[in-house]
């Protein structure tokens, strides 16, 4: 106060200020609660929304498998282990929970084919959970080697749709789970692909399921 008159002005600005640090706090706490809130995930009883497992089967053991359909080892444990794999799933005397991943994104000239595969077998388990084996076979047989730009969306979606998912296109091109891949990846043991374990237990994938597998199921 000067003068008996009391600052408006000043008031005024300082009011503005307040106002204006509450905003900017409310943008930080926001913005912090969106990076750290989990990822959207595909609805479907197939998958697991926590850990981002693709179940297929109902056998009492539990193989799960982490793959990058980039990753040219796990072309390699697809092509050695995956026809077992399926007649022990067909049998019902395994499940398996696919994960899958996006590690190689920076081996595919930009286009993130990584992600854009990962993504896309999560649109296909969503839609058609009995596509998603079908489509993974496909992905692996047809598997772009590392440093080219890999398969075009459109590519992908035909082994959708080829698969039995007819109705993944919107969410395939639009990487509707790109960040639910990321989430996924982040839990990745090891740090490489392909991981495998057996009911938690991590196997050597280099050996023969014959070798490595058969002998611990129940």
């Amino acid at each position: 106060m000067a003068g008996g008159k009391t600052n408006w002005v000043a008031i005024w600005i300082s009011a503005a200020v307040v106002v204006l640090l509450v905003a900017v706090g409310g943008i930080v706490v926001w913005m912090n609660n969106q990076a750290t809130a989990p990822a959207e995930a595909p609805a479907s009883a197939s998958i697991d929304e926590t850990t981002g497992a693709i179940r297929v089967g109902e056998g009492p053991d539990v193989l799960a498998t982490y793959v990058d359909f980039m990753c040219p080892y796990c072309g390699s444990f697809e092509e050695s282990w995956g026809e077992t794999i399926a007649e022990q799933v067909s049998a019902r005397a395994l499940t398996l929970e696919v994960y899958p991943v996006s590690i190689l994104d920076r081996a595919s000239q930009g286009t993130e084919f990584s992600t854009r595969a990962a993504n896309a077998m999560y649109c296909v388990a969503e839609d058609n959970p009995d596509a998603a084996y079908p489509f993974m076979d496909l992905m692996f047989s047809n598997q772009p080697a590392e440093t080219t730009p890999g398969l075009t969306d459109e590519e992908i979606l035909s082994f959708a749709e080829r698969a039995g998912a007819t109705g993944a296109a919107e969410c395939i091109a639009d990487r509707t789970y790109a960040d639910f891949v990321a989430q996924t990846t982040e839990q990745l043991p090891g740090g490489g692909t392909p991981a495998v374990l057996l009911n938690g237990e991590t196997l050597n994938w280099q050996a023969t399921p014959e070798q490595e597998l058969l002998p611990r199921l129940q």
